[in-house]
């Protein structure tokens, strides 16, 4: 379906042409209506499916209709990433417009607080902030949301897990009433339906495939003892010119620097990027790496989502993700917009249990590949038994277990 179809104003049409995006996603051909109608929604769509354009097209599409230079929309989101990933869409998507947004986010200097108290005060018409640093501006008294008539909340599933619920319920009491509530989550957990049951009003509900990687993603695993990681990767992007962005995924920010040095003796176009890291080289590290000056990006969870970089060619987890939904949002960041990429996972030993769960969400199984000769044999693929042996050697197996003293006494 193209854009036309689904009711957006020429200005706006303008603008997708200019984006150059040619016709809908699923996501956006099933929520754009209901906005545009004034409904509230929930809306469950993974990484790299278009669900930014879902929320943004059409509440800009109305604030272009009637502009009143005035605070029509407030975007709530989980991180400061993702908060200056969806501040850009906008821009590009406003360049013909009068529409004016600035994101707020910690980790700035006083600068940045001056112009975000400016914005938030005069009235920037759209506002894109994360939870804890608005909550800042609001305690301070100043801040004026009369006019809001748009509440996104995106990433909300991620919101809940960082722990933002009751900051986000704080948020919406300095909000008017009557507003458009929007909420768009990766997952659909029932703290999610416990929250939407609170904020929304008789909402629209959009399904597309839930945690499922992108058809495009050529997905693959090795398994490996730990100290065969690092030659692995060495040998994998080695002498391979067409790879020239590579995404690697490790789950602690103390691995970063570690990944980062083991790969710099035969890699020097490498960087990490973490949470360790201050905000202005984390973005300076982002746009080097967007520019492709920067070969490898080595990362924590903190980029799986809400992170727009284009023509990432692959992705490694240096580890198996805790989390099997943060497989299909790590796996995410390539093969965006139907474009093709490669992903590739690394098993240890104690990681196949986790693996085995993340295909059994994914319905898949990955393939494995052999490791090269020079490397030696890596552990065999077998889940149940690693799985015993882990919970073995940590002692997490009670001892001595009886089933039949311990079930419980008919009364």
């Amino acid at each position: 379906m193209t854009f036309k179809e689904l009711g957006l104003n020429e200005q706006m049409l303008e603008a997708i042409s200019f984006m150059g995006f040619d016709k809908a996603t699923p996501v956006q051909e099933l929520a754009i209506p209901a906005i545009l109608r004034g409904d509230d929604l929930i809306a469950c769509a993974q990484t790299g499916t278009g669900k930014t354009a879902a929320f943004v097209l059409p509440v800009l599409n109305n604030l272009t209709a009637d502009h009143k230079h005035e605070t029509s929309v407030l975007i709530i989101v989980p991180t400061r990433e993702l908060a200056i990933q969806i501040d850009q869409a906008i821009q590009g998507f406003t360049y013909f417009t009068p529409v004016e947004s600035i994101p707020v986010y910690g980790g700035g200097g006083g600068s940045d607080w001056d112009t975000e108290k400016k914005a938030l005060t005069s009235g920037a018409d759209i506002i894109v902030a994360t939870p804890g640093r608005l909550i800042s501006h609001l305690n301070m008294g100043y801040v004026k949301f009369d006019s809001i008539k748009h509440l996104i909340l995106d990433e909300a599933d991620r919101m809940l897990d960082i722990g933002f619920y009751d900051d986000i319920l704080k948020i919406i009491k300095y909000l008017p009433k009557k507003k458009q509530t929007l909420m768009f989550s990766a997952t659909m957990p029932s703290k999610i339906k416990h929250l939407a049951s609170k904020i929304l009003i008789n909402p629209k509900e959009v399904t597309i495939e839930i945690s499922k990687p992108a058809e495009g993603v050529l997905q693959a695993a090795y398994l490996v003892y730990d100290t065969q990681k690092t030659p692995l990767i060495t040998s994998l992007v080695k002498d391979k010119p067409d790879l020239k962005s590579i995404l690697i995924f490790t789950s602690t920010k103390l691995k970063v620097n570690e990944i980062v040095n083991g790969l710099r003796k035969t890699e020097k176009n490498i960087h990490g990027i973490s949470s360790a890291l201050e905000q202005a080289k984390r973005e300076e590290v982002l746009s080097q790496y967007r520019a492709k000056n920067t070969r490898i990006l080595v990362a924590t969870d903190v980029l799986s989502r809400g992170i727009d970089i284009k023509d990432i060619d692959l992705v490694i987890n240096y580890d198996v993700p805790n989390d099997a939904e943060d497989y299909v949002h790590r796996i995410g960041r390539t093969a965006r917009a139907k474009s093709t990429g490669i992903a590739l996972t690394l098993v240890n030993e104690d990681d196949m249990f986790k693996f085995k769960r993340i295909e059994d969400l994914i319905e898949n199984e990955v393939t494995k590949i052999p490791l090269p000769i020079d490397l030696g044999d890596g552990p065999e693929w077998n889940v149940r038994e690693n799985f015993k042996k882990k919970f073995n050697n940590k002692g997490h197996k009670r001892k001595n277990f009886n089933p039949k003293f311990n079930k419980k006494k008919n009364n």
